[in-house]
């Protein structure tokens, strides 16, 4: 895929901040008081859902339902892998532990690469498999001295993240040129929130948890997920599943400066080894779209 270099670099610079945004879930979620799995679900996707609509009314100027309606087929499926990662990202957390969980929902770029291949036919270079290994690699070391204690039911359910993500990511690269998919993000929210209501009632969030849960779904979900599908528009589907990976990479330098969580040498070693996969790549693709 070619495309203008300074388009380019501006993709790249939006989905690192997508990635960096992601990553603040694990250190507030761990100071959640009183809210199930399935609330905590629920609440953030219906925050998420609200600060869509405030984000679309920006963008459209008060024309959100137009936008929604112009979604199409498309835009709708997209919604609809949107609600499987919201809703199968924070049951696996609840299910299983949270080195699991990235590690599983990590292989995004993975995924991605195989669906691009089949459904549109894009050719893998050799070099990105080989820094998606890295990646991957790095991403291992950083948490695989605790990888071992999970449940293998959310570890399943991690596995629904990955799936949606390279899916999504594909689909968003073939459609997004003709179709405004932000509005998909508003359908992923509210079908999640729909989905995990009856289980999340009766609701037991304090205030607190409200308002910790609010953050997440405005800035956690709803910005980073706008900005990921604007960036989807210049990137290719494996670039943007591997610069976010950037979650994996700062959500321990989070949860360590937030919740006295401190790094391990497995995670700071694993931590660099991401880290420079990502900026190979980044370098890589701004080379060849020169």
């Amino acid at each position: 895929m070619v495309t203008d270099p300074a388009r380019h670099r501006r993709a790249v610079a939006l989905m690192f901040c997508a990635g960096l945004l992601w990553s603040i879930a694990g250190v507030f979620t761990r100071h959640i008081e009183q809210a199930s799995g399935w609330e905590t679900t629920f609440w953030r996707s219906f925050f998420c859902a609200v600060a869509m609509l405030a984000i679309l009314a920006v963008l459209h100027r008060g024309d959100s339902v137009g936008a929604l309606r112009r979604l199409g087929g498309a835009g709708l499926a997209s919604g609809a892998l949107w609600a499987v990662m919201f809703t199968g990202f924070m049951l696996a957390l609840t299910q299983t532990s949270t080195a699991n969980t990235l590690i599983l929902t990590s292989i995004s770029p993975l995924t991605a690469s195989l669906f691009a291949w089949l459904l549109l036919g894009e050719k893998v270079p050799r070099r990105t498999w080989l820094l998606i290994g890295v990646a991957l690699a790095g991403i291992l070391v950083m948490f695989g001295g605790e990888a071992g204690g999970g449940r293998m039911a959310g570890n399943l359910i991690a596995l629904t993240v990955p799936l949606a993500a390279g899916l999504n990511f594909v689909l968003m690269r073939k459609a997004g040129a003709r179709v405004d998919l932000i509005p998909a993000v508003l359908v992923g929210g509210l079908l999640s929130a729909l989905a995990t209501l009856p289980l999340a009632w009766p609701f037991l969030a304090s205030p607190r948890d409200l308002g910790i849960l609010a953050l997440l779904g405005a800035l956690q979900l709803a910005l980073p997920c706008a900005l990921a599908v604007v960036a989807a528009r210049s990137l290719s589907p494996t670039e943007v599943a591997l610069i976010g990976l950037t979650e994996c990479v700062f959500g321990p330098i989070w949860a360590w400066l937030g919740a006295g969580e401190r790094p391990t040498s497995h995670a700071l070693l694993g931590g660099m080894l991401v880290l420079g996969a990502l900026s190979a790549q980044a370098l890589a693709a701004g080379a060849r779209t020169r």
